[in-house]
């Protein structure tokens, strides 16, 4: 088990190549002085196993994006047992509802591996609000996919089935506006996708087997291909 710390990002953070400037979702949707003022601000930072992106109760700074690597989403677990909310895979970027209100933090983003986090400073978020429509459509976008994301999750949690847990996690993973740079197949080992399942390693590599059974999945070395992404939102096991 990777060992929980604090993160030090910020100290290891520098300016984004062009190859992963060319992997951020919204970058495309800016012109002109709007995509001036986001090139200038981005920064990236690599983040090891166990480092903590945001930390519940800190006041917000960034709005963050996942270029590679792999995120969980969880609760405050000081009193009481950590909940698991969602996994962030690449391309992912997440906290725009918490920037909006500029309030703190009311979860944990943690690394589950290394992996390099591009971040950009709330001045310039609110900035781009404010006079970029392209960038506004985009968080839009993000925050009813977001939502629906949630409303799903709840559902999830009264599953009995682990190995519909399994799948309509994976499913969430593989969302085409909140991952979308993931593509067909998912970087991901057994263990990760236990911590963000909450099952053991053994009960999700039983469920994995089940899931490629069906052709809804096929394991290959180093990760998963979705063959049926409907079926892993919406399917029923027998």
């Amino acid at each position: 088990m990777f060992v929980a710390r604090r993160s030090a990002i910020r100290e290891r953070a520098r300016r984004p190549t062009d190859a992963e400037l060319d992997g951020i979702p919204w970058l495309p949707a800016l012109v002109g002085e709007a995509r001036e003022r986001a090139l200038d601000a981005l920064q990236v930072g690599e983040a090891e196993a166990g480092d903590y992106v945001c930390r519940f109760g800190r006041p917000v700074t960034f709005w963050f994006g996942l270029v590679d690597g792999l995120l969980k989403m969880t609760n405050d677990d000081s009193s009481g047992p950590a909940i698991t909310f969602t996994g962030v895979a690449p391309g992912g970027w997440f906290g725009e509802g918490t920037v909006l209100k500029h309030e703190q933090y009311r979860y944990n983003i943690q690394a589950l591996r290394r992996s390099l986090i591009a971040g950009l400073p709330v001045d310039t978020f609110d900035w781009l609000l404010d006079h970029s429509i392209g960038f506004n459509r985009f968080v839009m976008h993000q925050l009813n996919e977001r939502l629906g994301q949630f409303i799903a999750a709840r559902e999830v949690d009264r599953l009995t089935s682990p190995d519909l847990r399994v799948a309509r996690n994976l499913a969430a993973l593989f969302h085409p506006l909140l991952s979308p740079n993931v593509g067909g197949i998912l970087r991901i080992t057994q263990q990760e996708l236990a911590y963000l399942v909450g099952l053991s390693r053994q009960r999700v590599n039983e469920a994995l087997r089940t899931l490629q059974a069906r052709g809804w999945i096929r394991i290959e070395y180093g990760g998963l291909r979705v063959l049926d992404l409907q079926a892993l939102r919406a399917g029923e096991l027998d």
